[in-house]
């Protein structure tokens, strides 16, 4: 039932679908647990209603809170077809275009104001503390540095905000998507670390599977560098208008890795 129930669901969605799954199968826990409390195995019975109905609590908030974060209802994903195809059109103009580490970094120790855009890649390499000691070396500049969070980058809502959180960001520098959308246009340079769908200016062309759903505006920034493992597309699996645009360039490799070459290159620069 849950292949079938998922095969017409497209990858934008897929976010939303795992956790109401999480918070189904603590539903089935639970009435496991009902039918055990009646058996020789009552303790145990007990025990599964209450975790059961913990997860599946947890689950349901989770469900709810990602599907608003993306501009979604949960009878839509499940029933309304969304994400289940790319508008039919011709492939998007220009090239993705790499930046060398040494040149990222002069053009961000002489920017005034540098928002840095965290997502799942930052999550998968643990690069949270490096991260900090970028924004920390830029601010030792002189340039004013801020955190822009979408509400789902990453894998739940605030998982970009504990990672940083734990490595000591301020959270008065955290901003979040309604704060920070409006700063773009006057933001000399974003640098976007791993993340893609959340990003993705195809979220404001209909058709687009992302359509509807929120987005950091970083295409809007003078100068926009990508830390990405490679050329791969997002969890929605959709190509990216932003690595194409001509203000954006991109940093391949580890992001971990590529912070560090950044750090580096500002200590020199």
């Amino acid at each position: 039932y849950g292949i079938l129930l998922t095969l017409r669901i497209g990858g934008a969605d897929m976010p939303v679908v795992i956790s109401l799954f999480n918070a189904l199968t603590g539903i089935a826990v639970a009435l496991d647990g009902f039918v055990l409390v009646n058996g020789e195995l009552g303790d145990a019975g007990y025990a599964m209603v209450v975790a059961g109905i913990l997860v599946g609590a947890a689950g349901s908030l989770l469900t709810i809170k990602m599907a608003r974060a993306m501009n979604r209802s949960i009878g839509g994903v499940l029933f309304g077809g969304f994400g289940a195809k790319e508008e039919v059109g011709g492939a998007i103009e220009g090239s993705l275009k790499p930046i060398d580490p040494d040149d990222a970094a002069s053009l961000m120790a002489y920017a005034n104001q540098v928002i840095i855009a965290p997502g799942y890649g930052m999550a998968v390499a643990q690069a949270q503390r490096k991260v900090k000691e970028l924004a920390d070396s830029l601010e030792a500049k002189g340039v004013s540095v801020r955190f822009a969070i979408h509400p789902v980058a990453g894998r739940m809502p605030g998982h970009m905000n504990v990672l940083l959180a734990e490595a000591g960001v301020s959270y008065d520098k955290l901003y979040d998507l309604d704060e920070v959308n409006g700063q773009f246009a006057t933001t000399d340079v974003v640098l976007v670390i791993g993340a893609n769908d959340v990003v993705n200016p195809a979220a404001r062309r209909q058709g687009s599977p992302l359509f509807g759903m929120p987005i950091l505006d970083v295409d809007k920034a003078k100068n926009v560098f990508v830390i990405k493992r490679g050329q791969g597309r997002g969890f929605a699996g959709v190509e990216n208008d932003l690595f194409y645009k001509d203000n954006c360039r991109m940093l391949y490799g580890d992001a971990s890795a590529v912070v560090g070459s950044l750090i580096t290159a500002l200590e020199h620069s």
